[in-house]
């Protein structure tokens, strides 16, 4: 057990949140098996272009335009090989979102969250507690994701959105940019992770930490001991 006063929270979402299987048997699932079609669809669009083009990069391949079907099998590959090598490359997190997108909006996807998530987002939300989200994923997934959860939708309730965009999540410097963000010291934030290496970042900006032990995770790794929980109700606010 937890006995936080400080007066934000900041979540991971994959292993804390939401399952990992979901996240690897469902979205990335889904996004590889409509990547292509994406693409294909979108050819004209710049930003879309210039993520493949940044999405070349980031797999090790050279670019080619997505208006030749070698350029669409090209990106597509590139996205499928950085999602089965788990890289967090940013510009794979927004093509992500947006195929998401169009999931969440058909009815095809419904975000998993564990047992315990939503009544304590809401609780927090509703003691005054700033709630907000850190995940590799993009922002827009992020919103997508707990706008779409089998417990409903979650945003009225969450204040902010952070992802790589922000720096990486082994860094400190992101976490002490967050909480600049937030407005708050980070002595009053506490940031729950299932990934030892990110709770260690935000120990040493200056955050309190929780440790998410959830069904499925992988070993934290890390350096440092955090608190383990395995339910957002062993906080106590």
């Amino acid at each position: 057990m937890i006995v936080f006063g400080g007066e934000g929270i900041v979540l991971d979402v994959e292993g804390t949140t939401s399952s990992i299987s979901f996240v690897y048997d469902v979205l990335f699932e889904f996004a590889k098996k409509h990547v292509a079609g994406f693409l294909t669809a979108n050819a004209a669009d710049q930003h879309v272009q210039e993520l493949a083009r940044q999405l070349a990069d980031d797999a090790g391949v050279s670019a080619t335009a997505l208006d030749d079907p070698r350029g669409v099998t090209q990106a597509t590959l590139a996205a499928i090989d950085l999602m089965n090598r788990d890289v967090k490359s940013t510009p794979l997190k927004a093509i992500q979102g947006m195929i998401w997108k169009a999931g969440f909006d058909r009815g095809e996807l419904v975000s998993h969250v564990f047992d315990d998530v939503a009544a304590a987002i809401r609780s927090w939300s509703e003691a005054g507690l700033d709630v907000r989200i850190y995940s590799s994923g993009s922002v827009q997934a992020q919103q997508l994701f707990f706008s779409h959860t089998l417990a409903g939708d979650l945003t009225p309730y969450l204040r902010g959105h952070y992802d790589t965009t922000t720096g990486p999540k082994r860094n400190p410097d992101s976490y002490r940019a967050i909480a600049a963000d937030m407005g708050l010291d980070p002595r009053s934030i506490l940031f729950v992770s299932d990934v030892g290496e990110e709770l260690d970042a935000a120990r040493a900006a200056g955050m309190a930490t929780a440790l998410a032990v959830r069904p499925g995770n992988r070993p934290p790794g890390g350096m440092l001991d955090h608190e383990p929980i395995e339910s957002f109700a062993e906080i106590v606010i």
